[in-house]
């Protein structure tokens, strides 16, 4: 790396490569506590999902998938095979992203509006519901806090499920059970389908998309703070890894959120996932314009950009001269492009490195993956992941995870399941 942007980044607090070994002990520290209902900033949600349990096929389920800025109804049944087959699929808003705040009452018709095409096709709904929620044993939950910038603050509090049910009785008479469950439990149980083709020891699902989260199985007897489980039994726990709060920020992290609504929520999931890692890439471009590491006429159209998006960030730091983006049309000379160029990478770097120790954490954490023929299966979702291209980003996790995992003698498997919320939200419905 340049001296002038190794010395930049330097100055401003800001590592590429955190220590790895010191961020997985702080994980399971925090999951300790989050389990045993202690201060931590894992949240440790129990599920009340025994992963264990066989999936029925050619019964049919309803599936709501609400995550991010968008939110997807389909029935969903399973063939004798085990392969999903997803029917009357349909995409909406997610209610609260229009930029003006919606109110409880509103919020939940809107989902049953979405649900009465098909709320006749099934008796149960599985709600994939892709932010902090408590999950009772009844599979109802209730919303912690929002993430993602959802501009819904009635909701907050509420029982979630049975505000949707209610909401769609009075609208058409129909009676639903609804399922909530996370969307890092829905990849999770969506990867053992996977499982099918493979015996695997555990299973852990991760996401990493708009927001970041990740979830595990976890034996019922380390589960403190959790009632109505079996202690024989094991149980789903999502993480909410996206609240951890130990990861080294930089002074670009800290000018990034400092301009969100929640800047003292989600720290973790600001410094890598899609919704917030151009604002940080922003930051270190206007401050490296600001400090004389760009030419006057770059630093002062830096200066003047208000918004970058992740995807623009991406594509520019992979390739300058890509069309409709809005750094290139900002038409840098070349040494101003190298010096962009060189800023952008450690971020996406860090990202992966901060990716791995995440995925990590909860791999070890089940205990599981000692014996080569048995590996845990780690299925991984979510447009960052797989579509970031600065880096090699998801090569640079993947090897990430081996440095971490194999001198610790744990072996694992990545796997892709298409529609992976979908899926597993479908298995949630049918078992839980």
């Amino acid at each position: 790396m340049d001296k002038r942007i190794s010395s930049f980044f330097a100055k401003h607090g800001f590592s590429e490569t955190p220590d790895a070994d010191a961020l997985l002990a702080e994980f399971d520290r925090q999951m300790d506590a989050g389990l045993a209902a202690r201060p931590s900033s894992l949240a440790m949600l129990p599920s009340f999902i025994d992963p264990s349990r066989e999936v029925p096929v050619e019964r049919p389920v309803i599936v709501l998938d609400a995550g991010g800025t968008n939110l997807r109804v389909a029935a969903v049944w399973f063939d004798k095979s085990g392969k999903a087959r997803i029917e009357d699929f349909r995409k909406y808003k997610m209610p609260g992203t229009e930029g003006c705040a919606v109110s409880a009452r509103d919020f939940f018709d809107a989902f049953a509006d979405f649900l009465v095409p098909v709320c006749r096709k099934a008796q149960s709904v599985g709600f994939c519901f892709s932010y902090p929620t408590e999950i009772f044993p009844d599979l109802d939950g209730k919303l912690l806090r929002w993430s993602k910038q959802i501009d819904a603050p009635e909701v907050v509090g509420r029982k979630v499920g049975s505000g949707v049910a209610a909401a769609l009785a009075a609208k058409t008479g129909c009676s639903l059970a609804v399922k909530v469950l996370n969307d890092t439990t829905a990849t999770l149980l969506a990867g053992k389908t996977a499982g099918l083709a493979r015996r695997y020891s555990s299973y852990v699902g991760f996401i990493l998309g708009t927001g970041t989260n990740i979830a595990y199985i976890e034996r019922n007897e380390r589960v403190g703070k959790a009632s109505g489980l079996a202690p024989a039994g094991s149980t789903i726990i999502n993480v909410e890894s996206g609240g951890f709060a130990s990861a080294p920020r930089s002074d670009f992290d800290r000018a990034a959120v400092a301009k969100l609504k929640n800047p003292d929520e989600g720290l973790f999931e600001k410094m890598i996932s899609g919704a917030y890692m151009g604002s940080v890439g922003l930051e270190v471009l206007k401050t490296a314009a600001a400090e004389g590491l760009f030419s006057p006429a770059a630093a002062a159209r830096f200066a003047a950009m208000e918004t970058l998006s992740t995807k623009e960030f991406d594509d520019f730091t992979a390739n300058p001269f890509a069309a409709d983006n809005a750094l290139a049309a900002l038409r840098l000379a070349d040494e101003d492009l190298r010096t962009a160029m060189a800023l952008g990478e450690p971020l996406f770097r860090r990202a992966a490195a901060l990716t791995a120790v995440n995925i990590s954490s909860a791999v070890l954490r089940t205990g599981e993956g000692r014996d080569p023929l048995h590996p845990v299966c780690v299925t991984i979702d979510g447009s960052t992941y797989y579509k970031t291209r600065s880096a090699m980003f998801k090569s640079r996790v993947e090897e990430g995870l081996r440095d971490i995992l194999a001198p610790r003698g744990v072996f694992f498997d990545t796997v892709c399941v298409e529609d992976a919320p979908l899926v597993g939200s479908a298995v949630a419905g049918l078992v839980a």
